[in-house]
């Protein structure tokens, strides 16, 4: 059996940036351990796979060791590969899955992801988190993941990950954020338990930093910027209950995989 399968540089404007994905269309469903066994060959923070369904599609997403429940630069890479090379002419794609529907638009090279907002919660500082990222943060929130608030954006830029402590955790990863000058705030994403030690660009992380920035800021549109090695840039906007998200994305590669049965 051969499968399509392309990588994409979501939340990147040149190859290169931003965060790759791999994308893999289906006709219908492969058992989950062969899904499992291609995101682990691909060694990339995630492989995304879909299948069409009556009004859209429906998508699922596999880190290198588990499948996750959202992944913000994989939906936003499927979507460039349906807008883009597979030649999709609606408007707007809809894409059913573990977290409902999300729906991704296309205006010129602008793809917008259009994801239900996640508002993090106050929480006490786990001492885990603090000795994983090797300071104690102003302000720690938990949603899916922990949000370490920091004074400046050089705290965050100097984080130093103790990537076993961060396995402890008990959520998904750990987000430090702070305000920057450039910016309206700069993010480092990490998943090391999810086998993603550092995220290049995290686009779930934005439904709860966006409502926790809008009510710091008390604004709803930002710029911000993820600051790993390969960096990302996206454009956000609160929307009632819903985030939407904002970036470009080009191709790397395409090619196919052939699995043996």
């Amino acid at each position: 059996m051969k499968l399509t399968i392309y990588q994409i540089d979501a939340f990147a404007e040149k190859q290169f940036e931003g965060n790759p994905a791999a994308v893999v269309p289906l006709e219908e469903w492969l058992p989950d351990p062969v899904m499992q066994a291609i995101a682990e060959e691909n060694n990339l923070s995630e492989t995304t796979f879909f299948v069409p369904i009556k009004n859209g599609f429906h998508i699922r997403w596999f880190t290198p060791n588990k499948e996750v429940k959202l992944c913000g630069h994989a939906t936003l890479a499927s979507a460039y590969v349906l807008f883009n090379i597979l030649g999709c002419k609606k408007s707007v794609l809809s894409f059913e899955s573990l977290s409902g529907v999300l729906l991704v638009s296309k205006i010129d090279n602008l793809l917008t992801l259009d994801f239900p907002a996640q508002p993090p919660e106050i929480c006490s500082t786990p001492s885990l988190l603090s000795s994983g990222l090797g300071k104690t943060p102003l302000e720690c929130l938990k949603h899916d993941d922990y949000i370490a608030v920091f004074e400046k954006e050089e705290d965050v830029l100097n984080i130093m990950p103790n990537h076993e402590a961060l396995k402890k955790l008990g959520l998904r990863g750990v987000i430090a954020t702070a305000p920057s000058s450039e910016f309206d705030f700069i993010v480092r994403f990490f998943a090391p338990k999810f086998g993603v030690p550092e995220d290049p660009v995290t686009g779930s992380a934005y439904t709860q930093l966006i409502p926790y920035w809008s009510g710091k800021l008390g604004k709803s549109e930002f710029r911000a910027k993820q600051v790993s090695s390969r960096g990302g840039k996206l454009l956000c906007e609160l929307k009632g209950d819903r985030v939407l998200i904002s970036g470009n994305a080009v191709t790397y590669m395409e090619g196919s995989i052939e699995i043996k049965t």
